[in-house]
């Protein structure tokens, strides 16, 4: 047997193989953007915060469609994220403390929340269902609704480029301007909230904001600039959940952690190879002397 028909095997016999690579590949368009725009942004721990923040609405959402509904796990995860996302803001405009630390509150109280809404209505399965994802159980109206969170996400993204970019360099100048920076914010984080959702049914609210940090961190290991950091955040997300896949298949093992740690293992090798590297910046810096 080839090399190339060991690659493509998995997905020639199996429908619900073509069907979990196609959304990985949908994640790995929407979500990798998005999370180059949080690590600039200084907001990585805020993305993660949200993955947990919308665990409510979307348990409650399981268990209204007696099962892994993704439009009824969206609406309700879309609902609770932009709930926390604003409870946070409101807070830290009324109080002395800052976005991040009422985040870390909320999400806590969002995540306590949502365990014990399913573990009190549902089972230990119905569970780790909503914690980790069945990739391999995607459906064809799962796919439409992950496709059009990613059209829906590159175009909000292309329409308020500038005023993100220009947040991204200075955070203060769209206030300073009078500009309606709250808003631009707000619109970005409904963007993470709904690529977060696009990863419900995949990789379960604990592991889909790995298909935006990882690849994005590894992407800005190559790169400076910020459209190539984009398109190569996506790139390796796409090729991650390719590899996790083929690699689930064969080693028989859990889809969604492969992709994953397929992504964590694209991010070591850049640590250790690229030019911002581990390696590159030890020998670039001044040797000390005794």
């Amino acid at each position: 047997m080839s090399m190339l028909s060991v690659l493509w095997e998995p997905f020639v016999t199996f429908g619900f193989m073509r069907r979990a690579l196609v959304a990985t590949i949908t994640l790995g368009m929407g979500a990798g953007p998005v999370g180059v725009l949080l690590q600039l942004r200084r907001m990585s721990l805020i993305g993660d915060a949200m993955s947990h923040a919308i665990l409510p609405g979307a348990a409650i959402g399981y268990l209204l469609a007696g099962g892994l509904s993704l439009v009824a796990m969206g609406l309700g995860g879309i609902v609770a994220g932009l709930g926390v996302a604003m409870l946070a803001g409101l807070v830290s405009r009324r109080t002395h403390l800052a976005e991040d630390a009422n985040f870390a509150s909320f999400y806590l109280t969002s995540l306590a929340l949502g365990v014990l809404i399913v573990s009190a209505r549902g089972s230990n399965i119905d569970l780790l269902h909503v914690l980790f994802g069945t990739i391999l159980a995607i459906d064809a109206p799962a796919l439409y609704l992950m496709g059009g969170i990613t059209t829906l996400s590159i175009g909000l993204l292309s329409v308020i480029w500038r005023p993100l970019v220009m947040e991204c360099v200075d955070p203060g100048f769209l206030r300073m301007t009078g500009t309606r920076g709250a808003v631009y914010h707000m619109v970005f984080l409904f963007l993470v909230v709904i690529n977060l959702v696009a990863g419900f049914e995949a990789l379960g609210t604990l592991m889909s904001v790995g298909m935006m940090m990882v690849p994005a961190a590894t992407a800005r290991l190559w790169t400076r600039r910020l459209l190539p950091m984009m398109a190569l955040s996506a790139c390796v997300g796409m090729a991650a959940g390719y590899m996790g896949l083929v690699v689930s298949y064969y080693f028989q093992l859990a889809a969604g952690p492969c992709i994953i740690l397929t992504c964590s293992t694209a991010y070591v090798v850049s640590l250790l190879a690229s030019p911002a590297g581990i390696r590159t910046r030890g020998a670039s810096s001044p040797s000390r002397s005794n």
